[in-house]
């Protein structure tokens, strides 16, 4: 009775502990996991203010001078005949703000860029972290299974000695088989900890209380809503995707707006040479006792001059040092266009081997295998069949439905870094894409 007793309770922690456990993790799925990740990002959050900042800096750059108020005042004999004044000057850039204007205009396009390029980054990381999870509970969930076929091994092992009144090595086998196969359990358990905790991290949740859907990863149940292609489409021509990534990928865009920000910073260098136009003017008078006639009398006056006229100094190492950044920009322009086609021709390999690799699991082995699995089984259960023969069967069906897991996962993981180098979230791949 105190026995039972105990196992009462203990079955009672264990459940306790299973609801803990669903309660600690809220399953998500990949667009929600997305949006909090986005909410969440501190370096989001930070490059949006910089295209708030690189946006009011467009009207920065067109400002005008604020006018100064001038003021001019004779006394005693010295101002004898001369006015006293009373008005304002202005100084006008000739040729500057435009070309400010133009600076800032394209900064502002390249500030967006970078912003747009982190954003697309992040959703990739949460859409790679998310799939390595689903993989891994989804290969935890295939030892579960296996692990549970050894502890009946070993129950229906120890039930024919019972009855046979024997110790059979059958028992033997089975244990060992039954304590390797808990090994490959902790290790799977330990990765899908892992992974959960590596999504946590990507989505920045303060509380990490996040989880992947519980969902076996197949082609055809596809829990990241993308358009993967299924293993047996048709390949379009590496040369039409290349174009595509050079066309979408945001490092290039970045790389090309660097130029036109060159070019924009030594249009502002040269006009610097362009002097600039103060223009003053205001009220004139002179009093009784300073006019010659010793009458009041009233004017105007108006004047202009030009200022920063470059003689002294014309602005030659700044226009050297902005060509010199056109030249740099031109560079790695090159650069990075060359890194990109190779980055891209990378992942388009890697996908084409992943999906060799996939299509070579096929329905029919998978099927097969199984089934030779389950009538072992049940033959050992009735008839008592060889156990090395059925272990045999058992090891090389586990390792056929890891192998087309991990196989999956590659698959998939590759068809991520494939949408990340041309850096697209979406992609038609059959032989005549949508691009």
């Amino acid at each position: 009775m105190q026995k039972i007793f105990i196992a009462i309770l203990l079955l009672g922690f264990i459940f306790n502990q299973s609801v803990c456990i669903a309660e600690e993790y809220k399953q998500i799925d990949l667009k929600t996991a997305i949006d909090i990740a986005k909410k969440n990002n501190l370096d989001i959050k930070s490059s949006k203010m910089d295209v708030d900042i690189a946006k009011n800096e467009i009207k920065i750059s067109n400002r005008l001078q604020n006018p100064s108020f001038d003021t001019f005042w004779n006394f005693g004999k010295g101002g004898k005949g001369n006015p006293n004044q009373i008005g304002m000057s202005e100084t006008v850039e000739l040729f500057k703000r435009g070309a400010r204007k133009n600076l800032a205009k394209v900064n502002y396009s390249l500030t967006s860029e970078k912003y747009e390029y982190q954003k697309f980054n992040l959703q990739m990381d949460v859409t790679e972290a998310y799939i390595k999870l689903v993989v891994a509970k989804s290969i935890l969930k295939k030892y579960e299974r296996q692990h549970q076929f050894h502890e009946e091994l070993l129950t229906i092992s120890n039930l024919n000695n019972k009855e046979n009144n024997k110790f059979d090595l059958d028992t033997i086998e089975a244990k060992i088989a039954l304590n390797q196969m808990t090994t490959e359990l902790n290790k799977a358990k330990t990765k899908a900890k892992t992974a959960r905790l590596e999504f946590n991290r990507i989505i920045n949740t303060t509380d990490g209380k996040y989880d992947a859907a519980d969902t076996d990863l197949t082609i055809e149940n596809n829990p990241i809503n993308i358009n993967i292609p299924q293993t047996s489409a048709d390949l379009p021509p590496f040369k039409l995707i290349e174009d595509t990534a050079i066309q979408n990928r945001y490092d290039i865009k970045i790389a090309k707006n660097q130029i036109e920000v060159a070019k924009k910073k030594l249009a502002v260098v040269a006009r610097q040479k362009v002097p600039d136009l103060n223009i003053e003017g205001g009220y004139a008078y002179q009093t009784v006792g300073l006019a010659d006639d010793n009458t009041f009398k009233s004017g105007a006056y108006l004047g202009a001059s030009l200022t920063n006229i470059p003689i002294f100094y014309s602005y030659k190492p700044e226009i050297k040092n902005a060509q010199l950044e056109i030249e740099k920009a031109n560079l790695e322009y090159i650069s990075t266009v060359n890194k990109a086609k190779k980055n891209v021709e990378i992942a388009y390999e890697k996908f084409i081997t992943a999906q060799m690799n996939l299509e070579s699991y096929n329905d029919k082995i998978l099927k097969d295998s199984e089934e030779l699995f389950t009538l072992f089984k049940q033959k050992y259960k009735v008839e008592n069949v060889d156990f090395a023969a059925l272990a045999a069967v058992e090891e090389s069906y586990q390792d056929l439905i890891v192998g087309y897991s991990e196989a999956l996962s590659d698959y998939y993981i590759s068809w991520i870094d494939f949408l990340r180098e041309i850096n697209s979230e979406d992609f038609s791949f059959n032989k005549n894409p949508d691009i």
